[in-house]
C-alpha cells in the first residue's frame, strides 16, 4: 500500500478498498500511517465507502461487505467507484466504434462513460437498454452527424437498465457491428454474470445480435460472481480493462478471451497535490 500523501480522495479510497478486500479488514490507525493523512480523513473515507455499500465500518476500522450474489447496487452507488479506471477503459474502447456503424451499449456505469466519448463519432446508430446512456446522447442535441439512438422498452432495473420481454424482442430483431457490454462480474467458472435474472436474458439477446462482443469492465469485476451467468469467456471477442489486474490475472484471462486490452492509466497518483483535503 502506498504512503504517498498527495492522493485524490477517489484514489485514496480505492487503495483503502483494495486493502480491505486483500486483508479482510483494516484499522484506522494503520491507514493514517500508511497514507500519511489525518484520522479524520480516513474516517471520512470509510464513511464514503460504507455509503457505497462496499465496506462495513466496525470499531476502529472496516471490514469487507459480503455482498450476496443477488444484490444489485443502484446506478449512483456504482458510478462513484473506480472513476479513473472507467474513463481509461472508455478512452480505449471508443476507437472501436467506426463512423456509420451500428453499435449497442448495454446498461452500466462504464458504458455510460463510453457513451460520452462516442458523441464525436459521426453517423452512428446506437441501440441501448440504458436510460442513462440514452440521456447522454439526448443531452448532446442533434448537431450534423449526430447519432441515431434507439432505446429499447422494458422494465427498469435498479441500475436504470431496461430488461424483460419487450427489450429482448427489440434487441433480437436487430443486428450490431459491435456490442459494448458492461458486466457485474467476470470469472473463469461463471463467465459473465449479473445479479438480475431478467438482465441476464437481455444480455444474451445482445450477444446473439452482435458481430463483435466487447466487454468493458474494470479490474474489480474480476472474480466477482452474480446470481445468473449469461455468457462464457470464450464468447468475448475483446475484454477492455484497466491496469489494476495482476500479471497472473491477465495471463488467466488471455487464455480464455480472443483479445485482452489493458487501458493505460492517464491520471498518475499525486498528479494533483491534495493531501488532507476531502475533494
Amino acid at each position: 500500500m502506498t504512503d504517498n500523501q498527495n492522493l485524490l480522495a477517489e484514489q485514496r479510497r480505492a487503495l483503502i478498498l483494495e486493502e480491505v478486500r486483500r486483508r479482510g479488514g483494516v484499522r484506522v490507525n494503520e491507514l493514517t500511517r500508511r497514507l500519511r493523512v489525518s484520522d479524520m480523513t480516513v474516517r471520512r473515507d470509510l464513511d464514503a465507502l460504507a455509503r457505497q455499500g462496499v465496506v462495513e465500518k466496525v470499531h476502529g476500522g472496516a471490514v469487507p461487505v459480503a455482498a450476496a450474489s443477488s444484490h444489485e447496487p443502484g446506478f449512483e452507488a456504482k458510478s462513484a467507484l473506480e472513476l479513473s479506471a472507467k474513463e481509461d477503459i472508455a478512452r480505449a474502447a471508443a476507437p472501436l466504434a467506426v463512423p456509420g456503424s451500428a453499435v449497442a451499449l448495454s446498461g452500466g456505469t462504464t458504458t455510460h462513460a463510453l457513451a460520452a466519448r462516442l458523441l464525436g463519432v459521426p453517423h452512428l446508430t446506437v441501440v441501448t437498454n440504458s436510460v442513462r446512456v440514452a440521456d447522454v446522447f439526448h443531452c448532446a442535441g442533434t448537431p450534423p452527424g449526430a447519432a441515431t439512438v434507439v432505446l429499447t422498452g422494458g422494465v427498469r432495473t435498479p441500475s436504470d437498465s431496461l430488461v424483460g420481454p419487450v427489450a429482448d424482442s427489440a434487441i433480437s430483431s436487430l443486428h450490431f457491428d459491435v456490442l459494448f457490454l458492461g458486466v457485474h462480474g467476470i470469472s473463469v467458472e461463471a463467465g459473465l454474470s449479473t445479479p438480475n435474472l431478467a438482465e441476464a436474458e437481455t444480455n444474451r439477446h445482445f450477444i446473439r445480435s452482435a458481430r463483435r462482443v466487447v466487454v468493458v469492465a474494470d479490474h474489480t469485476k474480476w472474480r466477482t460472481v452474480g446470481l445468473s451467468s449469461f455468457a462464457a469467456l470464450s464468447e468475448v471477442d475483446t475484454l477492455i480493462t484497466d491496469e489494476g489486474l495482476t500479471a497472473e490475472d491477465r495471463a488467466e484471462i488471455e487464455d480464455r478471451v480472443a483479445e485482452l486490452v489493458v487501458a493505460p492509466a492517464t491520471t498518475a497518483a499525486g498528479s494533483a497535490a491534495l493531501s488532507d483535503s476531502d475533494n
